[in-house]
């Protein structure tokens, strides 16, 4: 008898395939609340600027069909996405339809917080509604195949540069709002584990970690703030910068506008040239880390 084969479903945020889909979208984010008419705008300005769409969801596709080709045909490779389709219940329905009892959930994002994997967590659980085994991975930032996957992307990065050694390193990460301290959230110290051990791989003399990409809400959001940096590093008189969004693993309005265009442009005012990694994506050390995290989460269950 063949042993029964394990789903993993790998899971993302989400975006608007089209500019059409920019307020809705919106809307799916803000729990139904309607957004200002002149947010909606800048916010639709900043996808027409990437192209009209966000790239996640082909993206995330791609890390799935490679994590599907890693583990072989055991354990079938799903997407599902928090904030639009394909919705993670969409996904976990047709999950159940296909016969599936267990599964292994994988959020695209390294580093846990109770705002933000939590969340997925619970999205999860709501779709599953008792008809799945379900095991979620709840952190892998401290991964060796991930953190030696960003240390790859960073070493090329520097390479493009005439004086690498000269190149200030700034890691960043998408900030979430400063309440998440008062409960001992791990989110900040998790990330600056990762880039800690990233630079002790290249064994960089000196780096700064900053968040980005704060939503628009009056409450304090975690920093300091990647824009602030780079004004801290310019005025000190580097000219040369590099950031590794160390928070993200693919490309989507967060890295080609918060950094391609906003930050590079600051950059620019500064006097700064200012480059950042290749996004991971379907890099092959990003697929190794899902891969083993998805046998192990399964073998922790019991399950193979």
């Amino acid at each position: 008898m063949s042993a029964e084969r394990i789903p993993v479903l790998l899971m993302a945020y989400g975006g608007p395939n089209n500019l059409a889909e920019v307020e809705p979208y919106l809307a799916d984010v803000r729990g139904g609340r309607p957004t200002k008419p002149e947010l909606v705008e800048e916010i639709r300005g900043r996808y027409a600027k990437i192209g009209g769409r966000s790239p996640i969801r082909e993206l995330t596709e791609a890390q799935a069909a490679g994590l599907g080709r890693a583990l072989g045909p055991r354990f079938p490779t799903y997407v599902g996405m928090r904030h639009w389709h394909p919705y993670i219940k969409e996904t976990v329905d047709r999950i159940v339809g296909e016969g599936h009892r267990r599964l292994v959930g994988i959020v695209m994002a390294p580093h846990y917080s109770a705002m933000s994997i939590g969340a997925y967590e619970k999205k999860l659980l709501e779709a599953a509604a008792g008809r799945l085994d379900t095991t979620m991975v709840q952190r892998w930032g401290d991964h060796p195949a991930f953190l030696d996957a960003v240390a790859a992307h960073v070493r090329q990065a520097l390479a493009r540069f005439p004086a690498p050694e000269r190149v200030q390193v700034l890691f960043t990460a998408h900030s979430l709002p400063e309440r998440i301290l008062a409960n001992g959230d791990p989110y900040p110290e998790e990330l600056r584990a990762s880039a800690t051990a990233v630079a002790q791989r290249l064994d960089l003399p000196s780096w700064r970690f900053a968040f980005q990409s704060a939503g628009a809400t009056p409450e304090p959001w975690l920093g300091p703030e990647a824009g602030s940096v780079i004004r801290e590093l310019a005025a000190a008189g580097h000219d040369a910068c590099l950031i590794v969004p160390i928070g993200f693993v693919c490309d989507h309005v967060e890295i080609l506008y918060d950094v391609d265009i906003e930050y590079r442009g600051l950059a620019r005012k500064l006097g700064v040239r200012l480059e950042r990694t290749v996004s991971l994506n379907d890099d092959p050390g990003l697929i190794v880390t899902l891969a083993d995290l998805a046998r192990r989460a399964a073998v922790e269950r019991g399950w193979a």
